[in-house]
């Protein structure tokens, strides 16, 4: 069975959120809710999304101010904005934050969609194939450039890969990599750079691995496949 595509809501409204939630469901749709512009900004960057549904008014934050700080840091999933605003300068301040679409209450659920489906059409488009982790020969491969690896930085990627999304502590690293060695936490950092070095730029692979303050390391983007 196919699994369906998981959707962000953004509203600080739980009652509005439970009311999008239960309609975008019916139309095939994995939703997930958040009612803090600060806990939606990181959802916003998980590449497990399809795509995100944010409300102009998030009480005392503002959703343009979401959208705009999810795209300077590097989100990528088509975003549709909701408003009972309709005046041109409010959709196009929505645009112009860095919205896809912009959708005006009282709407459809069917007009929604609708336009959800163009802009995930849209980004898939323009989505690079992603980069390939060969088991056998230790390389990451895409269809400009390939590097190989050492045994020790494939276990890594490998790891942050299939944790993509989410941030790993150094202590579950080493745990993870590095058991029964004297070895510290240090030592993930030393190849955390080392794989950063060899994917330089990020671009040409389509994902990086950040460091996510307090918490551990975490790739981001569209993970390779094996």
């Amino acid at each position: 069975m196919e699994t369906p595509p998981r959707l962000l809501v953004v509203d600080d409204d739980p009652e509005i959120c439970s009311a999008l939630a239960r309609g975008l469901s019916l139309h095939g749709y994995a939703v997930e809710t958040q009612n803090r512009a600060d806990a939606a900004l990181a959802q916003l960057r998980d590449p497990g999304f399809a795509g995100a549904v944010v409300d102009v008014m998030l009480g005392a934050d503002s959703g343009l101010a979401l959208v705009r700080a999810a795209r300077d840091a590097g989100a990528q999933l088509p975003i549709v904005m909701l408003s009972a605003l309709s005046e041109v300068e409010h959709r196009t301040a929505g645009l112009e934050a860095g919205a896809d679409d912009y959708v005006v209450k009282p709407f459809s659920f069917d007009e929604l969609v609708a336009r959800l489906k163009v802009q995930e059409r849209r980004v898939a488009s323009l989505r690079p194939a992603p980069a390939r982790l060969s088991d056998n020969a230790h390389t990451l491969r895409t269809e400009a450039r390939e590097v190989q690896l050492t045994d020790r930085e494939y276990a890594l990627l490998s790891l942050l890969a299939d944790h993509a999304g989410t941030p790993m502590p150094r202590s579950e690293i080493l745990e993870t990599l590095w058991s029964g060695e004297s070895s510290t936490e240090n030592v993930v950092d030393v190849y955390i750079g080392y794989l950063r070095k060899k994917l330089k730029p990020a671009s040409d692979f389509g994902f990086e691995i950040s460091t996510v303050r307090h918490r551990g390391f975490c790739l981001e983007g569209t993970p390779p496949i094996r």
